[in-house]
């Protein structure tokens, strides 16, 4: 009578490394080429851009350029969107339109901060027709635009009016800078004022007295800027602002 014995539990346990060893290094040595033949079979447009991976080869690019301290050598021609994304400077012109006193103010960023570049009033005297302020408007506007080259403009966004006289003529005056900007070609976004006022003071019901000394410390100017200047310096910053990657609220563009 022949008597079989199991092997016992002690050289089950010692196999078993030896086993499981085995295994691994098959799986090591073959999880490789298939990789790359998965990889390879994938279609071009996906190969760089895997499952789970919110970046693209040109995104990619655009991070190492960065990286690198360099700007792309046709920065002139990218848009404003491009030029947000690689931080590269640009010049950002606000208005704040009124048939008696257009404000305006143009700022340049890049640096650590914004940097004030020209701001002012277009006034119009009270005896002055209506056709004369408008044409002041676009005459002056143009002239900003030739002299300082803006990527982008911000006006201030609509509002309503219980004076339907007044909205027609806060209209015009905004139709005449709308005009004189659009010949350019450039990028153009509204903003609400409560949204401004918002970004700039943190109250979005603040006087214009204190946007006005905000917007001077913001740009460290040394005198405080007039009223409507200063509104349009402040469409300008909050655009920036808008521009961040945790901005509540972004310009819309027009």
């Amino acid at each position: 009578m022949a008597i079989t014995t199991a092997p016992t539990s002690r050289t089950r346990i010692t196999d078993q490394p030896e086993r499981l060893g085995k295994i691994s290094g098959e799986a090591q040595t073959s999880r490789p080429c298939f990789c790359a033949t998965a990889f390879l079979l994938l279609p071009h447009r996906h190969r760089w851009q895997p499952f789970g991976v919110g970046i693209s080869l040109q995104q990619f690019e655009r991070m190492k350029a960065r990286l690198d301290g360099k700007t792309p050598r046709d920065a002139a021609a990218m848009t404003p969107a491009m030029r947000r994304s690689l931080r590269v400077p640009q010049t950002i012109l606000g208005i704040d339109p009124s048939l008696r006193g257009t404000g305006y103010g143009l700022i340049r960023t890049g640096n650590s901060r914004p940097v004030a570049v020209a701001h002012g009033t277009i006034a119009c005297p009270k005896d002055w027709a209506r056709s004369r302020c408008l044409a002041m408007i676009s005459q002056t506007l143009r002239g900003l635009l030739l002299e300082h080259q803006p990527e982008v403009c911000v006006v201030e966004g609509l509002f309503f009016a219980q004076n339907l006289k007044t909205a027609i003529i806060m209209g015009e005056a905004r139709g005449a800078a709308l005009a004189a900007v659009g010949e350019s070609g450039m990028e153009i976004f509204e903003m609400a004022t409560r949204k401004v006022k918002q970004a700039i003071v943190g109250y979005g019901a603040a006087q214009k007295i204190a946007v006005a000394k905000m917007v001077q410390r913001m740009l460290e100017l040394a005198e405080l800027p007039a009223p409507d200047a200063a509104d349009a310096l402040a469409l300008a910053l909050a655009y920036t602002q808008a521009q961040g990657r945790f901005s509540l609220g972004a310009a819309k563009r027009i």
